[in-house]
């Protein structure tokens, strides 16, 4: 027998970790229908589906792909104006989110300041009127006021659209920038013959940002082409009815996508 003792450490087994705490669920790996019940929660998602819907049929009505006599085409417009109305019901003090970004806003230069004024005070003015169009729509407000609202309304978009393409563009020119930058970084640790793991990751999620910055771009312009549809009361080339509604169409699917990944 040793004269010493050896003490045995008794083995501690760790519990195990339940399968949903056992690491954090990714937008990729959540089940489809909790990630649809989650984006239809929202009010941009519900309103996004019914653009899509809407603008869908304004291309069929506008395309005369279907004859004016058939009763599929009365119902489709009857549709696509019913949708428009509830869209304007979603908007109703969709003003505040644009008065809470302003008063929120941190900003670098004084362009800055008057391009967010622009873009943000544009397009809060534009829901606060749209406000009013529903009403008259709707029948609470005498409907001869419509078209003038309308009017106002659209200028007030037609303003929010331009700030905000301009203050997208500066992004997009910042993130050009940090993408140089970083691109020489992983050039000098790849030169060293270091690790570069964490800068190829920076990068990947640097351009997912700047392909939906692009994107938020096109939507942009996009919704300012309708809306100086809306201002020329559907004169001239760029009024043309199709291409009014696949640049609605267009729109919806980008913003679709942008809200499908955010939530």
């Amino acid at each position: 027998m040793d004269s010493e003792t050896s003490t045995q450490k008794p083995v501690i087994t760790p519990a195990p970790i339940p399968k949903n705490l056992a690491r954090p669920t990714t937008t990729k790996d959540r089940d489809f229908l909790n990630h649809l019940e989650v984006y239809l929660a929202k009010r941009d998602g519900v309103d996004k589906l019914l653009k899509i819907s809407r603008y869908a049929s304004k291309i069929i009505l506008a395309s005369s792909a279907l004859p004016e006599s058939l009763i599929l085409t009365q119902r489709l417009k009857s549709f696509e104006s019913s949708v428009g109305l509830s869209r304007k019901a979603f908007r109703l003090g969709k003003f505040v989110q644009d008065v809470n970004t302003l008063r929120n806003s941190s900003f670098d230069s004084k362009q800055e300041i008057v391009l967010s004024i622009i873009a943000y005070g544009g397009e809060g003015l534009y829901y606060f009127v749209e406000q009013f169009v529903w009403l008259a729509k709707a029948g609470l407000i005498d409907s001869k006021h419509s078209k003038k609202l309308g009017k106002i309304s659209a200028w007030f978009e037609f303003i929010g659209y331009t700030g905000s393409i301009s203050l997208k563009f500066r992004d997009l020119k910042k993130l050009n920038e940090d993408e140089i930058c970083l691109e020489s970084s992983i050039e000098v640790a790849v030169l060293r013959g270091n690790g570069y793991q964490a800068e190829e990751e920076k990068m990947r999620k640097l351009r997912e940002k700047k392909l939906m910055k692009k994107l938020s771009i096109i939507q942009d312009f996009a919704d300012g082409l309708m809306a100086l549809a809306d201002i020329r009361d559907g004169k001239g080339q760029l009024s043309a009815p199709v291409l009014v509604s696949f640049a609605g169409l267009v729109s919806a699917l980008i913003s679709t996508h942008k809200n499908w990944v955010s939530c």
